[in-house]
């Protein structure tokens, strides 16, 4: 990092031993994007809970040239946040991911989310829990009923216009799809 790291502690006394985990992580950020300006973390003791015990805020400022990542773990529904380390690594973690999109946003190299293809439902066997579809291309595509999302499974008609994903590798049955979803206003894509 080009600036030195802030560190501050709210209503709890600091530690060499917090301070080098902090320290650790903070520079493990190096590795996903050059030149990061400056990073403030504020650790705050969030209150004493009776059931819970201490819980821990955790507050994330990473200055990168031309933009931000803040990041802000709060317990709220996290009772493992009563463990500093644990909050401090989800609040690092996420603060790791935004900065990975933020770097590949700066590149150009922004996924563009292809749509899924479109098949029509050929054959449905409900006392087995499977059906096939037609691609448009013609092929058959197995799909289970576990593969339909939103347990519409039984909503299925033949001919019925669905999107899929295929999966890499083909079953038993040839290729077969891993989620199968109704397409259009039946399935409110």
């Amino acid at each position: 990092m080009e600036l030195p790291l802030q560190i501050t502690f709210r209503k709890l006394p600091g530690s060499p031993e917090l301070e080098a985990l902090v320290r650790d992580k903070a520079a493990r950020l190096d590795r996903f994007a050059r030149h990061i300006m400056s990073c403030r973390v504020v650790i705050e003791l969030a209150g004493k809970h009776h059931q819970q015990g201490n819980l821990y805020d955790v507050h994330l400022d990473i200055k990168l040239p031309g933009g931000e990542v803040a990041v802000t773990r709060e317990p709220g529904q996290h009772a493992e946040y009563r463990d500093v380390g644990v909050a401090l690594r989800d609040a690092f973690d996420a603060a790791r991911r935004k900065i990975e999109d933020y770097v590949r946003e700066q590149r150009g190299d922004v996924k563009s989310h292809e749509p899924s293809p479109h098949a029509r439902v050929l054959a449905l066997y409900p006392l087995s829990d499977y059906g096939f579809l037609r691609t448009s291309d013609g092929r058959d595509v197995y799909f289970h009923r576990n593969s339909v999302a939103d347990d519409a499974f039984d909503r299925l008609d033949l001919g019925m216009e669905v999107t899929f994903v295929e999966a890499d590798q083909p079953g038993e049955k040839g290729p077969q799809a891993t989620t199968v979803r109704l397409a259009g206003r039946h399935g409110g894509l």
